[in-house]
């Protein structure tokens, strides 16, 4: 029998009917007997499957390092690898095609591929904000239909103009459909990447772009499911009738049948049950059987998995589920999506430029139509224009769900060569310029705008404090507390702390909308009760409102920053710069355990913290906290004063800490012994008070002493214990701290940025931790044997200049 025919079968007699049937296949169906046969093992299907999986994967990386600076979606790399190794690029290299990727190989990839397709969808349908879809505000359903509405008609109306022009042979009404949903369409996970790099992911405005893109998403993948099964039908009016029927009672049973099933073994789950291997072997051989009827039905079978991921929250169930699944499917399946998608490219079947040009205008129309129609609703809602000119470009956005139909659509005939190829180039350059036009658009001078107070130091010591105090995990919080309540706050010196909750950015939508308060009326509560994220949140949220309802002089505002690791620090700074914040506390990388030692938290939070300390305009400070929450009557309190900015920074804090009835504060001062004179000697140098005189008074010794003189005056009469060494190098000074009685509750000592003091010279080479200073890292050692916690201050950037003009002009007086 010829190989290379299709299987056939024998028929048999009666009198061989009790014989197994005689099967004539190819013998390079599956694996090959070995290079040492003699056999070539591209013949076969596994060894070339392969291959062609092995070559996308590792081109697609190789891209994706080089496009990188871009900062463009992983997908965009993955569709160029196919495109290269498609008909435009390599395909035109003699035989690459046929030896590489032969016909016959193409079903079983694009087979593959659609099962990886299948459970993409149904991930998605997962990560759908169900509560946003469900939602009774208003706003979000006005952007949503107002962006969707104009621009389908658009494309719809312009498609029958220009359908004849392209000759693909596509039915009119089948090409109005999928230019219509290419039009409107967005793909909400990008656009939450996108606003995480912004730093506009917790503002209003992405609340708004998340929750429109959501609702225009989801049900343009209805309307599109069911406008599939109605072009199938080929202009039979009784197949269209029963597609749309049964396409809509498919979405009411899925409703009404699965999602009951799927909310009792979330309920399992919350009791304490794992997802074990039994359970999600269930689910997803259902994502197959639902994504069967669907396809059976007339649909397409990713509108059964979308179907079947809706069903499910996104709770402790949704995120089980993700976890499994989706790194396999993004890192092995989809990539051969593309590869199919690329294969189908070919630059050279656009055989009518000026058809493809009528094309673009269509779509470039579409584009500025939805920026203009969110402008105009930004404005009925009183929004500043800009912010609805971003909304516009957001909703713009394209990602995989957009080529996944196309891809589709090219492969039932749906879409001819020369749109599919137009189309995906101009998904693809729309994605990659949403962003640059989003920083154009965006107002720089909302973030730059210059306030005086960045220092915990200010002429007028009883004005209102801001701060901005970041969390990461719950039990950072007590201490963070503890310090507010340390710093005093009074009906006549308040402080304005804003609590900021930092979430890494996983990817994952149930994770990119938290929300601070339940404002928009989509129950929020309810929709991220069951999220660990969303726990810990209200968990913090908690303890920050209990301690402000039994504080006189404290406000607190919750908020909640979800970024990626790499640019959290971002969120920090800007929350701080936007809020007018004089001080961000910090908390260090490592946290307290029972034997006294210190263990590490996530690595990236020391990133975090030198950063912040690197970038901010204001004052930060990081707590290594020992235990400072601990209930005790009295708190001692000494402050370490070498010199310098960052240490008046610490004085600064110290004056408002004395006087409150529970704190006893002590202040040290370092002297260099070349650089003083003693003009008043006491019994010894364990004197409480020595009076030193700097007779070196440069411009930084003359700012110390005029704080330390101001210090005394505002803080003297035996409300502060004040004691001053001289010492002549850093020995000394290692020495008189370690003399120091260690019955202290809190070191707060400045990291000492930029001062060559010889006092700390040569500590600097031993530290562990160079953002704690020399001083305030050997505090923090557990080898120095204090069992104290410690603050260490830097004071911000350029700020000193600042606070001197205020007292300039307040010296002044009215004009």
């Amino acid at each position: 029998m010829d190989t290379a025919s299709d299987i056939r079968y024998l028929n048999y007699q009666g009198k061989n009917a009790s014989k197994p049937p005689l099967v004539c296949y190819p013998r390079n169906l599956v694996s090959t007997f070995g290079i040492w046969n003699g056999d070539n093992p591209f013949v076969y299907t596994i060894p070339l499957f392969l291959l062609q999986a092995s070559l996308i994967i590792i081109l697609s990386r190789l891209i994706a390092a080089i496009i990188r600076p871009l900062r463009q979606p992983k997908y965009v790399s993955e569709l160029i690898g196919g495109f290269i190794l498609g008909p435009s690029v390599m395909g035109r290299i003699p035989h690459f095609s046929i030896v590489i990727f032969p016909l016959r190989s193409l079903v079983i990839l694009d087979t593959i591929g659609q099962l990886g397709l299948i459970y993409f969808v149904f991930v998605v349908g997962i990560e759908v904000e169900k509560n946003v879809i469900m939602c009774k505000a208003i706003k979000p359903w006005a952007f949503a239909t107002a962006c969707l509405v104009p621009t389908f008609v658009l494309s719809s109306v312009v498609s029958l103009l220009i359908n004849h022009r392209l000759h693909d042979g596509v039915n009119a009404a089948t090409f109005l459909t999928y230019l219509g949903f290419f039009s409107s369409v967005n793909s909400f996970s990008t656009i939450g990447s996108i606003l995480a790099e912004l730093k506009l992911l917790n503002s209003e405005l992405g609340r708004l772009a998340l929750s429109s893109s959501m609702i225009t998403h989801g049900f343009a993948l209805i309307l599109l499911s069911l406008s599939i099964g109605l072009a199938l039908s080929e202009g039979d009016v009784l197949a269209s009738l029963w597609t749309m029927l049964s396409g809509t009672a498919f979405i009411l049973f899925s409703l009404v049948a699965l999602k009951p099933v799927m909310h009792w073994v979330e309920k399992h789950m919350s009791k304490g049950e794992e997802m074990d291997e039994m359970h999600t072997s269930i689910i997803l051989i259902g994502v197959m059987v639902w994504s069967l009827i669907s396809d059976a039905l007339g649909t397409h079978a990713i509108f059964g998995a979308f179907m079947f991921g809706l069903s499910i929250s996104n709770g402790p169930l949704g995120e089980a589920l993700v976890e499994k699944v989706e790194d396999f499917i993004n890192g092995i399946m989809m990539p051969l999506v593309f590869l199919v998608i690329g294969l189908r490219m070919d630059v050279f079947s656009i055989t009518d430029p000026g058809a493809a040009v009528m094309l673009i205008v269509v779509v470039v129309a579409c584009v500025g139509i939805k920026v203009l129609v969110a402008t105009s609703v930004a404005s009925m809602y009183k929004m500043p224009p800009y912010e609805g000119t971003i909304l516009g470009f957001l909703l713009n956005n394209r990602g995989v769900i957009d080529l996944i139909v196309l891809n589709i659509a090219n492969s039932k005939r749906m879409l001819g060569a020369q749109s599919f190829m137009i189309l995906i180039v101009l998904s693809v350059l729309v994605t990659a310029l949403i962003k640059p036009l989003i920083k154009a658009v965006m107002k720089p001078s909302k973030h730059l705008i210059s306030y005086k107070r960045r220092t915990i130091w200010w002429p007028n010591m009883d004005s209102e404090l801001r701060l901005l105090a970041c969390v990461h995990v719950p039990r950072q919080t007590p201490g963070l507390i503890s310090l507010l309540d340390v710093t005093h706050p009074t009906k006549r010196s308040p402080i304005f702390a804003y609590a900021l909750h930092l979430v890494e950015l996983t990817g994952r939508t149930s994770t990119m909308i938290l929300h601070t308060g339940s404002d928009d009326h989509c129950d929020t509560n309810n929709r991220h009760a069951q999220s660990r994220v969303q726990a810990q949140s209200d968990h913090i949220f908690r303890t920050f409102e209990s301690y402000e309802q039994h504080s006189a002089g404290v406000l607190v505002q919750f908020l909640i920053a979800v970024s990626p690791f790499a640019t959290m620090h971002e969120d920090a700074v800007a929350a701080a710069e936007d809020r007018h914040v004089a001080l961000i506390l910090l908390p260090f990388h490592k946290h307290a355990t029972v034997d006294g030692g210190m263990s590490p938290d996530h690595p990236a939070i020391r990133t975090i913290n030198q950063n912040v300390l690197s970038t901010a305009r204001c004052s930060v400070g990081i707590l290594i906290d020992r235990g400072l929450s601990s209930h005790r009557v009295k708190r001692r309190v000494m402050l370490l004063f070498v010199g310098g900015p960052d240490d008046r920074e610490g004085l600064a804090l110290a004056s408002r800490m004395v006087g409150h009835p529970t704190i006893e504060v002590t202040v040290v001062r370092f002297v260099h012994k070349a650089k003083a004179q003693l003009s008043a000697s006491g019994n010894g140098p364990q004197k409480a008070e020595r009076m030193v005189t700097v007779t070196e008074k440069d411009e930084d010794n003359l700012r110390d002493e005029d704080c330390i003189s101001e210090f005394r005056a505002r803080c003297g009469g035996g409300m502060v214990q004040y004691v001053e060494r001289v010492v002549r190098n850093a020995e000394e000074t290692v020495a008189v701290l370690r003399e120091i009685d260690g019955a202290q509750d809190l070191y707060v000592v400045g990291r000492g940025k930029g001062v060559e003091s010889p006092l700390t010279a040569g500590l600097t080479e031993w530290t562990e931790c160079p953002e704690l200073g020399p001083i305030g890292d050997m505090l923090a050692s557990r080898d120095f044997g204090a069992a104290a916690s410690v603050l260490v201050l830097q004071q911000g950037r350029a700020a000193y200049e600042f606070a001197e003009a205020a007292l300039l002009e307040q010296a002044r007086g009215p004009s």
